[in-house]
């Protein structure tokens, strides 16, 4: 593969070498930066499908069952067969809504968010790592790309906080 550092590519016109390279850049990104996690997650006999559900539910306590079928775009299946496991397990504690009596509210129990730090907790330093070897321009430049990879609903999750902020909403 050639290096991409040293090759100008002109923004307007991508071949089709650095477009299959952008994938396979995502893809070797992607095993690595789950490798240690799926590590974790199997002592537990968890996937990745916990792990998400146990990351949104940290980063949005009291997120409606609904709220977090949006994000991770699964059926309801297969979040309840996750979801049912993690709350049987103790990592997530489920409350009926105090306005809606139907409405499931998730948050992390004690062991939740312990088991929520310790997988994040290399991820993060893998990507602060990135981001400080790439530069500020770059981190901006890879915001960009992922926020242009996203569908449109799924970027207005992500709102300007001010200079450098983003803020996260749920649904």
């Amino acid at each position: 593969m050639a290096d991409i550092s040293t090759r100008k590519v002109n923004p307007l016109f991508l071949r089709e070498e650095e477009l299959r390279q952008g994938i396979e850049l995502l893809f070797y990104a992607y095993r690595d930066f789950t490798e240690v996690a799926d590590q974790m997650l199997a002592q537990y006999n968890f996937g990745r499908a916990h792990h998400r559900v146990i990351y949104f539910v940290s980063r949005n306590p009291g997120i409606t069952v609904s709220d977090l079928l949006s994000i991770l775009k699964i059926t309801k299946q297969s979040l309840s067969r996750v979801l049912g496991q993690l709350v049987r397990e103790g990592f997530i504690e489920q409350k009926t809504g105090v306005q809606d009596r139907r409405q499931r509210l998730l948050t992390l129990t004690e062991k939740g968010e312990a088991l929520e730090r310790e997988l994040t907790e290399q991820q993060r330093a893998l990507i602060a790592a990135a981001y400080r070897e790439a530069g500020a321009e770059s981190v901006e430049g890879f915001r960009k790309v992922m926020m242009g990879m996203m569908d449109e609903k799924d970027r207005k999750r992500f709102e300007d906080d001010g200079p450098g902020g983003l803020r996260r909403r749920a649904g």
